[in-house]
């Protein structure tokens, strides 16, 4: 009787460690997203600058609102680009030509500027998408590290697979390893931390090409504010006929 009880009671403690490590690693995720995103709904004007073998190539200009229930729609604010919109909606992406009057299917791996893609400005969560779990401890530049391995729970993540370097100390995001469908490494991304309305924020995220390592871009992150569009702008429909030049 005594041996049915105890074997009764190490299964039960080993159902629960599944759920009690997912359930870390949800925790892990939402304190990394509050560093990138302070804000559930929200504007946040967006410069990306592409750089070439260290010098600066380009530079654009984007306004990104974000609404609850993954949804984003990204102004370009660039001169050459003014008029541009994308619209995400869970996992469809639509892009708003100036001269057209239908929106365009892409993906989030369509390419806005260097390597930066449309899923890289448009989406700043990894908790609403992510599931894994924590594999050990590492060092990076320095800063102790918790390493996460996570896998994307959306067809339209992204990067199906994720490894993540979040500092032990603080939670906030140091470096993610960036992988594509075939599960090749495609970009390296780094963080940056500085103060935005007198809390620790990401300011800076970097994207590096695994490839070509001469090439990199930055995401800067200049404002967070609450100010946001109504529902209607998050409809392709309506989207595709609205003025939001100015």
């Amino acid at each position: 009787m005594f041996k049915c009880i105890a074997m009764l009671f190490l299964a039960s403690i080993s159902l629960g460690a599944p759920a009690a490590d997912d359930a870390r690693v949800k925790a892990l995720l939402k304190q990394a997203d509050d560093y990138r995103l302070a804000i559930s709904s929200g504007r946040v004007e967006t410069e990306v600058r592409s750089f070439k073998g260290g010098t600066l190539d380009k530079t654009r200009l984007y306004a990104v609102y974000l609404k609850p229930g993954r949804r984003s729609l990204v102004l370009f604010r660039t001169a050459s680009e003014r008029g541009q919109k994308m619209l995400m909606l869970g996992d469809d992406y639509w892009l708003m030509m100036p001269a057209s009057q239908r929106p365009l299917r892409i993906t989030a791996m369509q390419k806005l500027l260097g390597e930066a893609s449309t899923g890289d400005i448009a989406t700043m969560t990894w908790s609403e998408d992510y599931e894994g779990t924590v594999s050990g401890e590492e060092t990076i530049d320095g800063e102790t590290c918790l390493k996460l391995d996570l896998l994307g729970q959306r067809k339209g993540v992204s990067y199906p697979r994720i490894v993540l370097y979040l500092a032990k100390k603080d939670r906030h995001p140091v470096q993610a390893e960036l992988y594509v469908a075939s599960d090749k490494l495609a970009k390296l991304a780094r963080f940056r931390m500085g103060e935005v309305d007198g809390r620790r924020q990401v300011t800076v995220m970097t994207l590096v090409d695994h490839l070509q390592k001469e090439r990199s871009t930055e995401v800067h992150y200049l404002s967070r504010t609450d100010k946001t569009l109504s529902d209607d702008y998050f409809n392709p429909a309506f989207l595709v006929r609205a003025d939001l030049t100015q």
